[in-house]
């Protein structure tokens, strides 16, 4: 049987998971930990960065969010500060940890996603990436 549209994204994205996942656990960080960490150090840069704000980001249900974000405090690539303003907002904030972590992460995601294009021209690659937003906008429709 061939697979539909949503198949082949499926199966990409498990085998893209998988191979995160490996090519990151020498580094005690799974992938979606190192995009959410990523995602943390560049936006502090511009003021705090809430919980909301990653879920939003990333399109995660907030257990989720809260699960993924309680498991990189505890291993040191966060912390929770509690912002001056509204004693119940926590800012997240990236430790030292994690900046030593990011160009690490930086380079494997890199190899992977060489690993992934490769024998795809860059207009391939261009064409891909506008029909995968164009899919994501139908889906928020």
């Amino acid at each position: 049987m061939e697979r539909d549209c949503g198949a082949w994204i499926n199966m990409l994205s498990h085998k893209i998971k998988m191979r995160m996942n490996a090519a990151l656990s020498d580094l005690g960080i799974t992938g979606v930990q190192s995009r959410i960490m990523h995602f943390i150090l560049v936006h502090c840069q511009d003021g705090p960065v809430f919980q909301k704000d990653v879920e939003d980001a990333f399109s995660l249900r907030r257990s989720t969010t809260t699960a993924i974000l309680q498991l990189m405090e505890k291993n040191g690539i966060i912390i929770r500060e509690s912002v001056p303003y509204d004693a119940r907002l926590k800012s997240l904030v990236p430790t030292d940890k994690a900046a030593r972590l990011d160009e690490q992460v930086r380079t494997r995601i890199l190899e992977i996603d060489a690993m992934l294009t490769r024998d795809l021209s860059p207009g391939q690659q261009q064409l891909f990436m506008e029909i995968a937003a164009q899919m994501a906008r139908n889906l928020d429709s």
